[in-house]
């Protein structure tokens, strides 16, 4: 799709395999049938985004990586495909100029750097939250060793951008602080002419959590800091001149919020 002169094309790197469970522990198993429809399961991308500008190619998130991951209550997350989605629009790892990540949890991280802490987009500059180097390089935050040492490692210091504040990465695409999931999540703003589109990360799972404003992603650090967040976002996405889709959006699918006394999520 484009957003003006912007070219922006949605890749799924594997799937996840989430359940009512994931978004509360009050959350009953039978809820929102039109979303968990299948043994009450929903299997939704792990998103990430391509970017084309006049001369930079930005691509948001980086998957999990080749790996199966388990996680409770039956959930789990299996990537290894943003490769292939890249080929497929006729992009190599060495024409990526810049790979901006939401956050630092391990399926939007896992395509950064190989075994051997080497970077897997040779030519980028990698930009993240500063919050989220001192909660997961640094701190005590989940974080695969490969991964660690990547961000760890003085070879790769000068690609490193950690953000304390909105950011311009490109011409019309800014890195917005959007806190909560993680300490320095991010979202991508992306404007041009009259469009503007909202890449939300994990800020906000999925659109169920319009109609459901106490579910909480499982994963949030901040549940209270990311409610207020998500709200933020949603009176944004009121906006008829925006749209919006978070990595793990049904089928990457882009919508706004129909505002009004009954908002609710327009695809």
């Amino acid at each position: 799709m484009r957003i003006g002169d912007l070219q922006l094309h949605p890749v799924s790197d594997g799937t996840f395999v989430a359940r009512p469970r994931y978004f509360g522990e009050q959350v009953a198993v039978d809820a929102h049938p039109e979303l968990f429809d299948r043994n009450h399961a929903a299997w939704l991308p792990i998103g990430c985004f391509l970017i084309r500008t006049a001369d930079r190619l930005v691509l948001l998130d980086a998957g999990l990586g080749p790996e199966l991951d388990e996680v409770p209550h039956g959930m789990s997350l299996v990537g290894g495909q943003l490769p292939t989605g890249l080929r497929a629009e006729g992009v190599t790892r060495t024409d990526v100029t810049d790979v901006v990540c939401s956050h630092l949890h391990s399926d939007h991280v896992g395509w950064l750097f190989d075994l051997d802490a080497r970077p897997v987009f040779p030519n980028a500059t990698i930009w993240y939250g500063a919050g989220d180097r001192d909660h997961f390089v640094t701190g005590s935050g989940h974080m695969a060793d490969h991964i660690r040492a990547g961000f760890a490692s003085p070879a790769n210091a000068g690609r490193l951008r950690p953000l304390t504040e909105d950011t311009t990465i490109a011409p019309g695409v800014t890195a917005m602080l959007a806190p909560g999931h993680t300490p320095g999540h991010l979202c991508l703003v992306l404007s041009s002419g009259t469009d503007r589109a909202l890449l939300l990360g994990d800020a906000v799972t999925c659109p169920v959590q319009l109609d459901e404003p106490t579910w909480h992603s499982m994963a949030d650090v901040d549940p209270a800091l990311a409610e207020r967040t998500r709200e933020r976002l949603w009176r944004e996405l009121e906006d008829p001149g925006t749209i919006g889709t978070g990595a793990h959006f049904p089928e990457l699918r882009f919508g706004r919020v129909l505002p009004g006394t009954a908002r609710r999520w327009l695809n």
